[in-house]
Protein backbone atom coordinates (compact mmCIF):
# COMPACT_ATOMS: atom_id res chain seq x y z
CA UNK A 1 0.00 0.00 0.00
CA UNK A 2 1.43 3.35 -1.06
CA UNK A 3 1.62 6.17 1.46
CA UNK A 4 3.57 8.46 -0.83
CA UNK A 5 2.73 12.17 -0.66
CA UNK A 6 0.58 13.19 -3.62
CA UNK A 7 0.40 16.68 -5.10
CA UNK A 8 -2.70 17.37 -7.17
CA UNK A 9 -2.70 20.30 -9.59
CA UNK A 10 -6.23 21.39 -10.54
CA UNK A 11 -6.12 22.53 -14.17
CA UNK A 12 -8.71 23.56 -16.72
CA UNK A 13 -8.25 23.13 -20.44
CA UNK A 14 -6.71 26.47 -21.57
CA UNK A 15 -9.61 27.79 -23.63
CA UNK A 16 -10.64 31.38 -24.17
CA UNK A 17 -13.71 32.31 -22.18
CA UNK A 18 -13.34 29.24 -19.90
CA UNK A 19 -10.38 30.17 -17.70
CA UNK A 20 -9.79 33.16 -15.40
CA UNK A 21 -13.23 34.59 -16.26
CA UNK A 22 -13.14 37.19 -13.46
CA UNK A 23 -9.73 38.36 -14.62
CA UNK A 24 -10.91 38.39 -18.25
CA UNK A 25 -13.60 40.94 -17.40
CA UNK A 26 -10.83 43.37 -16.40
CA UNK A 27 -8.01 42.67 -18.85
CA UNK A 28 -9.73 40.89 -21.75
CA UNK A 29 -10.20 37.20 -22.50
CA UNK A 30 -7.11 36.86 -24.70
CA UNK A 31 -4.76 38.37 -22.09
CA UNK A 32 -6.37 36.29 -19.32
CA UNK A 33 -5.83 33.14 -21.38
CA UNK A 34 -2.21 34.11 -22.01
CA UNK A 35 -1.68 34.58 -18.26
CA UNK A 36 -3.31 31.24 -17.47
CA UNK A 37 -1.22 29.34 -20.03
CA UNK A 38 2.03 30.89 -18.85
CA UNK A 39 1.29 30.55 -15.14
CA UNK A 40 0.18 26.91 -15.48
CA UNK A 41 3.18 25.85 -17.58
CA UNK A 42 5.58 27.61 -15.20
CA UNK A 43 4.00 26.06 -12.09
CA UNK A 44 4.17 22.56 -13.55
CA UNK A 45 7.83 23.07 -14.47
CA UNK A 46 8.63 24.26 -10.93
CA UNK A 47 6.89 21.67 -8.80
CA UNK A 48 5.60 18.65 -10.72
CA UNK A 49 8.73 16.54 -11.05
CA UNK A 50 10.10 16.85 -7.52
CA UNK A 51 10.97 13.32 -6.32
CA UNK A 52 9.62 14.01 -2.83
CA UNK A 53 6.02 13.64 -4.03
CA UNK A 54 3.95 12.11 -6.82
CA UNK A 55 2.25 14.76 -8.95
CA UNK A 56 -1.08 14.24 -10.68
CA UNK A 57 -2.89 16.80 -12.85
CA UNK A 58 -6.67 16.82 -12.28
CA UNK A 59 -8.19 18.18 -15.47
CA UNK A 60 -11.48 19.77 -16.48
CA UNK A 61 -13.52 19.19 -18.50
CA UNK A 62 -13.21 15.44 -18.11
CA UNK A 63 -12.82 14.86 -21.86
CA UNK A 64 -9.60 16.88 -21.78
CA UNK A 65 -7.88 14.10 -19.83
CA UNK A 66 -7.17 12.33 -23.14
CA UNK A 67 -6.09 15.38 -25.16
CA UNK A 68 -2.45 15.55 -26.18
CA UNK A 69 -0.17 18.53 -26.20
CA UNK A 70 -1.87 20.46 -23.39
CA UNK A 71 -0.09 18.99 -20.36
CA UNK A 72 3.24 17.15 -20.10
CA UNK A 73 2.91 13.54 -21.22
CA UNK A 74 5.05 12.23 -18.35
CA UNK A 75 2.72 13.44 -15.57
CA UNK A 76 -0.35 11.31 -14.75
CA UNK A 77 -3.79 12.86 -15.25
CA UNK A 78 -7.19 12.22 -13.69
CA UNK A 79 -10.56 13.85 -14.24
CA UNK A 80 -12.07 16.39 -11.83
CA UNK A 81 -15.64 15.18 -12.36
CA UNK A 82 -18.86 17.11 -11.80
CA UNK A 83 -19.96 19.58 -9.14
CA UNK A 84 -18.63 22.74 -7.56
CA UNK A 85 -15.01 23.11 -6.50
CA UNK A 86 -15.66 21.54 -3.11
CA UNK A 87 -17.34 18.49 -4.63
CA UNK A 88 -14.49 18.00 -7.08
CA UNK A 89 -11.74 18.39 -4.46
CA UNK A 90 -13.63 16.21 -1.99
CA UNK A 91 -13.88 13.45 -4.60
CA UNK A 92 -10.13 13.59 -5.19
CA UNK A 93 -9.43 13.33 -1.47
CA UNK A 94 -11.63 10.22 -1.31
CA UNK A 95 -10.54 8.44 -4.49
CA UNK A 96 -6.75 8.84 -4.60
CA UNK A 97 -4.48 6.07 -3.26
CA UNK A 98 -3.63 6.19 0.48
CA UNK A 99 -1.25 8.86 1.74
CA UNK A 100 -1.23 12.60 2.37
CA UNK A 101 -2.74 14.70 -0.42
CA UNK A 102 -2.24 18.37 -1.21
CA UNK A 103 -4.30 20.19 -3.84
CA UNK A 104 -3.24 23.43 -5.54
CA UNK A 105 -4.53 25.46 -8.46
CA UNK A 106 -2.58 25.54 -11.70
CA UNK A 107 -2.63 29.33 -12.00
CA UNK A 108 -1.05 30.61 -8.76
CA UNK A 109 2.27 32.08 -9.91
CA UNK A 110 3.90 32.30 -6.47
CA UNK A 111 3.91 28.61 -5.55
CA UNK A 112 7.37 27.07 -5.13
CA UNK A 113 8.65 23.62 -4.26
CA UNK A 114 9.49 25.01 -0.81
CA UNK A 115 5.81 25.86 -0.24
CA UNK A 116 4.74 22.35 -1.22
CA UNK A 117 7.41 20.71 0.93
CA UNK A 118 6.37 22.88 3.90
CA UNK A 119 2.75 21.83 3.46
CA UNK A 120 3.63 18.13 3.40
CA UNK A 121 5.82 18.63 6.46
CA UNK A 122 2.86 20.27 8.21
CA UNK A 123 0.76 17.18 7.50
CA UNK A 124 3.30 15.18 9.47
CA UNK A 125 2.04 17.00 12.59
CA UNK A 126 -1.50 18.09 11.65
CA UNK A 127 -4.64 16.60 10.10
CA UNK A 128 -5.07 19.40 7.56
CA UNK A 129 -3.18 22.32 6.02
CA UNK A 130 -4.34 25.49 4.27
CA UNK A 131 -2.38 28.11 2.36
CA UNK A 132 -4.37 31.36 2.52
CA UNK A 133 -4.71 33.72 -0.42
CA UNK A 134 -4.77 37.44 0.20
CA UNK A 135 -8.35 37.74 -1.09
CA UNK A 136 -9.90 35.53 1.61
CA UNK A 137 -9.60 32.27 -0.32
CA UNK A 138 -6.77 29.79 -0.35
CA UNK A 139 -4.22 28.51 -2.83
CA UNK A 140 -3.53 25.16 -1.14
CA UNK A 141 -5.53 22.63 0.82
CA UNK A 142 -4.22 19.33 2.14
CA UNK A 143 -5.35 16.41 4.28
CA UNK A 144 -3.38 13.68 6.00
CA UNK A 145 -6.42 11.38 5.37
CA UNK A 146 -5.66 9.13 8.33
CA UNK A 147 -7.49 7.54 10.01
CA UNK A 148 -10.30 8.85 7.76
CA UNK A 149 -10.97 11.30 4.97
CA UNK A 150 -12.72 14.31 6.49
CA UNK A 151 -15.56 16.18 4.75
CA UNK A 152 -14.34 19.78 4.90
CA UNK A 153 -16.17 21.62 2.11
CA UNK A 154 -19.80 21.73 3.30
CA UNK A 155 -21.43 25.16 2.84
CA UNK A 156 -18.16 26.86 1.84
CA UNK A 157 -18.82 30.20 0.11
CA UNK A 158 -16.54 29.80 -2.90
CA UNK A 159 -14.83 32.74 -4.62
CA UNK A 160 -15.53 35.03 -1.69
CA UNK A 161 -13.69 36.65 1.20
CA UNK A 162 -15.18 33.91 3.43
CA UNK A 163 -13.77 30.87 1.60
CA UNK A 164 -10.75 30.35 3.85
CA UNK A 165 -12.65 30.95 7.08
CA UNK A 166 -15.52 28.64 6.09
CA UNK A 167 -13.12 25.80 5.29
CA UNK A 168 -11.02 26.34 8.43
CA UNK A 169 -14.21 26.33 10.52
CA UNK A 170 -15.26 23.01 8.97
CA UNK A 171 -11.85 21.49 9.71
CA UNK A 172 -11.70 22.66 13.32
CA UNK A 173 -15.38 21.83 13.86
CA UNK A 174 -14.56 18.16 13.36
CA UNK A 175 -11.85 18.29 15.98
CA UNK A 176 -9.07 18.16 13.39
CA UNK A 177 -5.79 20.01 13.80
CA UNK A 178 -5.03 22.65 11.16
CA UNK A 179 -1.72 24.11 10.02
CA UNK A 180 -1.70 27.40 8.10
CA UNK A 181 1.26 28.21 5.84
CA UNK A 182 2.25 31.38 3.98
CA UNK A 183 -0.15 33.72 2.20
CA UNK A 184 0.11 34.08 -1.58
CA UNK A 185 -1.66 36.20 -4.18
CA UNK A 186 -4.39 34.72 -6.37
CA UNK A 187 -4.52 36.66 -9.64
CA UNK A 188 -8.27 37.12 -10.11
CA UNK A 189 -8.71 40.82 -10.92
CA UNK A 190 -7.06 43.46 -13.04
CA UNK A 191 -5.56 45.02 -9.91
CA UNK A 192 -4.10 41.64 -8.91
CA UNK A 193 -2.66 41.26 -12.41
CA UNK A 194 -1.06 44.72 -12.43
CA UNK A 195 0.50 44.21 -8.97
CA UNK A 196 1.86 40.84 -10.04
CA UNK A 197 3.41 42.25 -13.23
CA UNK A 198 4.99 45.15 -11.36
CA UNK A 199 6.48 42.77 -8.77
CA UNK A 200 8.06 40.46 -11.33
Amino acid sequence: MSLDPQLIIMAKRPQIGRVKTRLARDIGAAEALRFFRGASASLIRRVARDPRWQTVIAVAPDLAVHERGIWPADIPRVTQGDGDLGARMGRLFHELPPGPVIIIGADIPGITRTHVASAFAALGQHDAVLGPADDGGYWLVGLRRRPRVAEIFADVRWSSEDTFNDTAKNIRGQGLSLAVIGTLADIDTGDDFRKWRQAR
